[in-house]
């Protein structure tokens, strides 16, 4: 076991960070009721994603619920999502009493087939939820064009994509409402957090109030509707005001080293890397690879040898349609995505932070190269 370690993800934390946060905590607005920096942190973020309006919440899952809600999207409604993507976006429509469908992905992306939406809408359907999966933006232009003509509402999961361009337009900012995360792996990240990106006004207005266990106004404890303490604190902003000066660094950071590993492993036919579409800029949240061909199925393998070399590496998520808990309870099969399982069972990613060195990725490089060829 080699004594060397190199992290899957580490965040990108300094002096401005600690700054902002001391100075939250000598004013004493360490709550989510009041401080400068949620104020600042929701206009700035929002308006880097070209939209009018920003709510800052507790986390990227509280984020989709919270969009599901302000929409009014209950029992009895369908909500399309991509299969393959964390269970938190699944886990939000369920919060919400709907019924998501899973849709199949793209084997290049990984991202939502749009070609697949049209036959999976029924009377029931009342949004697509779109995951911008890794950093590269899905597809919008056919998303978009499927939920006008069905009148449609479009969430876009951003958990892992800030900064992602499609055709030149942030996402977050291309469907209804923008989801976004700031976990502590995040492309910028507040520890924990979420963020509302949208351009309507009134549902801005509903998803501040349902966030704050929707108070009265003139009496506070006389409540508007049932609310959700979803409050992302004054302190998390402050961490989150520092880290999105920082937001274009980092992006070009990752940009450069999904370069460096696209150039040491690129060529290889037992190795699928990540793609960067025409009409994309895709942010690499994280660097996800994929065994193939006489690798196809040595993914456990690959990454113990690279654990022994003290390469950490995270397996890719597996599909909605492929978790026992939803099987179980026969909302769907085994087989109803099958290039999503594909995905979900042979990709896993690579060390990626802003801050890892060259060196660090010879060596990550070497070592996976070393697996692959045993």
């Amino acid at each position: 076991m080699s004594t060397r370690r190199v992290p899957v993800s580490q965040p990108l934390l300094g002096a401005e960070e600690t700054n902002h946060v001391n100075n939250a905590l000598a004013q004493g607005a360490i709550s989510g009721f009041f401080g400068d920096y949620l104020p600042m942190f929701e206009q700035e973020f929002a308006a880097y994603c070209d939209c009018a309006h920003g709510v800052a919440v507790s986390s990227g899952t509280t984020a989709l619920h919270l969009a599901l809600a302000t929409l009014s999207i209950g029992p009895g409604d369908e909500v399309l999502v991509a299969s393959l993507t964390n269970m938190a976006t699944f886990f939000a429509v369920l919060y919400q009493g709907a019924h998501p469908v899973p849709i199949d992905s793209e084997a290049d992306t990984l991202n939502l087939d749009p070609s697949l939406l049209r036959a999976k809408i029924t009377s029931k359907t009342k949004a697509i939820l779109v995951v911008h999966l890794f950093g590269h933006p899905v597809d919008m232009d056919p998303v978009m064009e499927i939920a006008r003509e069905h009148n449609l509402y479009v969430i876009e999961d951003c958990a892992e994509a800030h900064g992602a361009l499609y055709k030149g337009r942030k996402v977050g900012g291309i469907g209804d409402i923008g989801c976004f995360s700031f976990y502590a792996n995040k492309v910028i990240t507040t520890g924990e957090g979420g963020m509302l990106t949208l351009n309507n006004a009134e549902w801005a207005d509903r998803a501040r109030n349902l966030k704050g266990l929707a108070f009265g106004d003139k009496n506070k404890f006389m409540h508007k509707d049932i609310g959700y303490n979803f409050r992302m604190t004054n302190l998390q902003a402050a961490i989150g005001h520092a880290q999105f000066g920082k937001i274009e660094q980092i992006i070009d950071a990752k940009r450069t080293i999904a370069n460096a590993y696209r150039q040491r492993l690129g060529g290889r036919d037992d190795l699928q890397l990540p793609v960067e579409k025409p009409y994309a800029r895709n942010v690499h949240w994280m660097y996800m690879v994929l065994v193939s061909g006489r690798n196809a199925g040595r993914r456990a393998e690959v990454m113990q040898a690279l654990a022994q070399k003290g390469v950490e590496s995270r397996e890719n998520f597996l599909p909605y349609n492929m978790q026992e808990i939803f099987i179980n309870r026969g909302w769907t099969s085994a087989d109803e995505c099958p290039v999503a399982n594909d995905l979900g069972l042979r990709g896993f990613y690579l060390p990626s932070g802003p801050a890892i060195s060259d060196d660090d990725i010879d060596y990550v490089c070497q070592s996976l190269i070393e697996a692959l060829d045993q």
